[in-house]
């Protein structure tokens, strides 16, 4: 089979620049320019049939110009309380309860396999509580306990709804 040579050509805001290897699959892959100025490779099946147009800058510029055109966004921008991040946590996920939660306690679950209460709290990608209880009120106390530390050593204001 004859490779087709797609330096010089372009697709969407991709110019080919020139060869680049070859996929997993067997495909040519082609190191394109993307308007903007990234590099980027790309599979020449996906170049050819319009799946890759860009280094992903076209979807950010189309995401952006949807969000900046709906009037329920355009009014929340520049919104302080938009804010949820403190100190690279998202406080409201930490604080609010999800309309999944059954127990009406952030962070405590049933596990039916087990038949016992789950008290966790993950933080920056760990977790600072993650145990198992026979009783209700101790998962729940445990959690409490482990939000009261976390926000104490990381200087963070919890939800006073979250703490009672």
């Amino acid at each position: 089979m004859r490779l087709l040579d797609l330096s010089g050509q372009q697709f969407g805001r991709l110019t080919v620049i020139r060869r680049d290897g070859t996929a997993k699959n067997g495909n040519a892959t082609w190191l394109c320019k993307c308007s903007c100025g990234n590099l980027v490779t790309v599979d020449s099946y996906r170049l050819r049939h319009g799946i890759t147009v860009s280094c992903g800058c076209y979807r950010r510029d189309v995401s952006k110009a949807r969000l900046t055109k709906d009037p329920r966004t355009k009014k929340q921008i520049g919104n302080a309380m938009n804010l949820p991040l403190v100190n690279g946590s998202n406080v409201a996920a930490l604080t609010k309860i999800s309309s999944r939660n059954i127990s009406g306690v952030i962070g405590v679950s049933f596990d039916k396999r087990s038949g016992k209460w789950a008290a966790r709290l993950f933080y920056h990608g760990r977790y600072i509580l993650n145990q198992t209880f026979t009783d209700f009120y101790d998962a729940v106390a445990a959690r409490k306990e482990a939000e009261l530390k976390l926000a104490k050593k990381n200087n963070l204001q919890l939800d006073a709804s979250a703490e009672g």
